[in-house]
C-alpha cells in the first residue's frame, strides 16, 4: 500500500509562511477581475476545471460542510477487443466530503470509497487511484495576509485556455477515467503540491510547487488496450506497460508558474513549467522499462470576447532535456504546441465551440532518420480539430452534448456524446458513448478503436446533513 508523506509538504508551508510578513499590510484596489469571482463563461469553455485565480475572502466559520454523492456505473465495450475484458465499467462509488471554511484558514478531505469489479487488482494505491479508496483531496488553506493564499496538500491543479486540450496545464490527467465514461470531473487526477498565490495591483502570479512528480494515470493496457512502439502491436491486460515513475522526494520535484492579468477585458497568462514529460516519453534501452524523460515548458495564452462569444488562444513551447539535438529515437523531441477557440451560443440554449489544435514537432528530419527500420513515423505536424455542441432543454434539466476531435494529418478521432437528465435534487440519470476511430493502429486515436464503449450511471447527490 503506497501513502503520499505529506510530511514533506507540511515542511515547506513553514518555510513560505514568512513570506506573509513582506507582503502584509492594506492593499491598492485589484484591478477590475481579479478582486471577484468573474462571470460564468459559456457551457463547455473550462468544462468545470476552470482555476478563475483570486478567490473571495470566505465567511467565518460557521459549520462544517458535509457533501457527496453515490453514483452506480456500468458500460460495455461496441466491439470486440481480444485484449480486454468486453464489460469497460461496471462500479458502485460513494464519495464524501468534509469542508471547514473560515476567513483566513480552512480545510477539506474529499475521497472516494469504490467497488470497481472490472479492475484486476484491488490493492490500495493512492498514487493512481486504484483499490477500494481514492483519496481525491486533502488540503489546508491559509490566507496570512490580503495579498496572499497558500494552499497544500492533495488538491486538484488546473489552468490554460483549452476545452479538453492541454497546454500549459501540466497537472495530471486520469485518461483512463475519462476514455471508460467516468464523469468529466475524474479527467483532473489529484496533485500532491503546495500552491502559493500573489496578488498585485496590475498582476497576479500563482507559484505550485510539487515535492514529487505527479505523472498522468497513463494508458498502461490494465484497463483500455493501446499501441506499444517498443512491441509494434497493440498491448492489452497481458502486457501491460512498465514504467519507471521518477519519485524521490524533493529531487524528482516539478515546479509550475501562472503570471496572470486582466488587460480591458481579456485575460492574459504566461506560463512556465520544470519537470517530466506526464507521459511515458521515452524508453530505457537497458531495462526495456518506459521513462519519463525531463521537460522544460513556456508559454502565453489569452481569452476574452469577440464579436457574440467567446475566443482563446495559447501557445507552449516543449524542451525535452533528454533530448535536446532530436537524435534519439528513444526519448521524446521537443514540440512547439498551439490552439485558438473559439465559442457562442447559436440558438436559446444551444452553445457550439469550435477549437484547433498544433502539434509540431522539432527536429523532425533526424528524427526520422534515427527511426529503426519499419518503424511507423509520427506526422511532422499533428493537426486536431474540435467541435462540441451543448443543448439544455426541460428548464436545463436535460443536458445533451457531443464533443468530437478529429485529426486530418493522422486521419484519426474520437467522438464522446453524453445526455444526462436531473430527476429531482437529488437523483441523476445519464449515459453516454465514447467512439475511437482511425485506419492505423499506431496513431493517437486510432489504437484505441477497439475501446469504444456505451456506458449509464445513476447518482444521488447530497448536501450539508
Amino acid at each position: 500500500m503506497r501513502l503520499p508523506p505529506f510530511s514533506g509538504i507540511l515542511l515547506v508551508l513553514i518555510v513560505l509562511c514568512p513570506l506573509s510578513t513582506v507582503l502584509a499590510g492594506d492593499p491598492p484596489p485589484l484591478p477590475a477581475g481579479l478582486g471577484a469571482a468573474p462571470p460564468p463563461l459559456p457551457a463547455g469553455l473550462g468544462t468545470d476545471v476552470a482555476d478563475t485565480g483570486y478567490v473571495a475572502t470566505a465567511p467565518a466559520v460557521s459549520q462544517v460542510d458535509v457533501s457527496g454523492f453515490w453514483e452506480n456505473a456500468a458500460g460495455t465495450r461496441t466491439q470486440n477487443d481480444p485484449y480486454e475484458r468486453q464489460t469497460s465499467l461496471l462500479e458502485s462509488r460513494l464519495q464524501l466530503s468534509v469542508e471547514l471554511p473560515g476567513d483566513t484558514l480552512s480545510m477539506k478531505l474529499t475521497g472516494d470509497f469504490l467497488y470497481d469489479t472490472v479492475a484486476e487488482s484491488h490493492e490500495l494505491d493512492l498514487e493512481t487511484g486504484e483499490g477500494f479508496f481514492d483519496l481525491r483531496e486533502a488540503w489546508l488553506f491559509y490566507r496570512p495576509a490580503d495579498r496572499v493564499d497558500i494552499k497544500a496538500g492533495r488538491q486538484t491543479l488546473t489552468w490554460g485556455t483549452g476545452d479538453l486540450l492541454f497546454i500549459n496545464d501540466l497537472f495530471p490527467k486520469d485518461f483512463r477515467s475519462f476514455f471508460i465514461g467516468r464523469d468529466d470531473e475524474y479527467l483532473k487526477a489529484p496533485s500532491d503540491a503546495i500552491k502559493l498565490s500573489l496578488f498585485f495591483d496590475a498582476v497576479s502570479l500563482d507559484l505550485v510547487y510539487t515535492p514529487r512528480f505527479d505523472p498522468n494515470r497513463y494508458i498502461d493496457g490494465s484497463r483500455i488496450s493501446f499501441y506499444n512502439p517498443a512491441t509494434g502491436s497493440i498491448n492489452g491486460r497481458d502486457n501491460t506497460l512498465d514504467a519507471s515513475v521518477p519519485d524521490d522526494w524533493f529531487s524528482d520535484d516539478e515546479i509550475a508558474a501562472r503570471l496572470y492579468t486582466n488587460w480591458h477585458g481579456y485575460e492574459l497568462a504566461a506560463y512556465g513549467y520544470t519537470g517530466f514529460w506526464k507521459n511515458p516519453a521515452g524508453l530505457d534501452p537497458v531495462s526495456g522499462e518506459a521513462i519519463f524523460p525531463e521537460l522544460d515548458v513556456a508559454g502565453v495564452s489569452g481569452r476574452g470576447t469577440i464579436g457574440p462569444g467567446i475566443g482563446n488562444a495559447e501557445f507552449g513551447y516543449y524542451h525535452s532535456g533528454d533530448d535536446t539535438s532530436g537524435r534519439d529515437p528513444a526519448i521524446a523531441n521537443s514540440e512547439l504546441r498551439f490552439m485558438a477557440g473559439y465559442e457562442q451560443e447559436v440558438a436559446r440554449e444551444l452553445t457550439l465551440g469550435l477549437q484547433y489544435y498544433l502539434e509540431r514537432m522539432q527536429d523532425y528530419d533526424r528524427y526520422r532518420d534515427s527511426l529503426p527500420a519499419g518503424s511507423p513515423a509520427r506526422a511532422h505536424n499533428r493537426h486536431v480539430f474540435t467541435v462540441r455542441l451543448v443543448w439544455l432543454a426541460l428548464q436545463q434539466n436535460l443536458r445533451l452534448s457531443a464533443f468530437n476531435y478529429y485529426s486530418t494529418s493522422d486521419d484519426d478521432g474520437y467522438l464522446r456524446a453524453a445526455a444526462s437528465y436531473r430527476l429531482d435534487d437529488h437523483w441523476t440519470l445519464s449515459g453516454g458513448l465514447n467512439l475511437f476511430y482511425g485506419n492505423e493502429e499506431h496513431t493517437f486515436f486510432g489504437q484505441l478503436e477497439k475501446n469504444s464503449n456505451v456506458y449509464t450511471k445513476i447518482r444521488y447527490g447530497f448536501e450539508s446533513f
